[in-house]
């Protein structure tokens, strides 16, 4: 973890920039606890529930500016294994303006202790939260 988060910036932040990065163990109660939540006894990829890019950027930033999701890609490519430890990266894959608007995209990814890539996940962040409630606005 960061001992020294860097104060979130738009204007600073650039394509490429690495985020957090961090391990964690699976564990069988993890696994059966995602399944409950979603009511599938054989669903095989709980690593969603961890939103690995969001746990990575708060490793890194400090952030006052508030987000709102505009979307997300997921890939699934291995079931991660009770018992093994995942170890997850991220980092910054583009940044954009859309009618006048900041927007972020971050990627993490997560492989396996043998190796394995697990899961690699995108998000597509507004950086200007205040502009949610103005299209129900008179």
């Amino acid at each position: 973890m960061a001992e020294s988060k860097k104060l979130y910036s738009y204007e600073e932040i650039q394509i490429g920039d690495a985020l957090g990065s961090y391990e964690y163990v699976l564990t069988q109660e993890m696994l059966d606890m995602f399944r409950e939540s979603v009511d599938d006894p054989d669903a095989p990829f709980p690593t969603l529930a961890i939103k690995h890019d969001a746990t990575a950027f708060e490793l890194m930033y400090e952030d006052h500016t508030g987000t709102i999701n505009a979307a997300n890609e997921v890939e699934f490519h291995a079931a991660p294994v009770p018992g093994k430890v995942i170890r997850v990266t991220g980092r910054v894959v583009n940044k954009y303006l859309r009618k006048g608007l900041p927007y972020i995209v971050l990627e993490a990814s997560a492989e396996d202790e043998d190796g394995r890539l697990l899961e690699r996940v995108r998000t597509y962040q507004l950086k200007k939260p205040d502009e949610l409630g103005k299209k129900w606005e008179p």
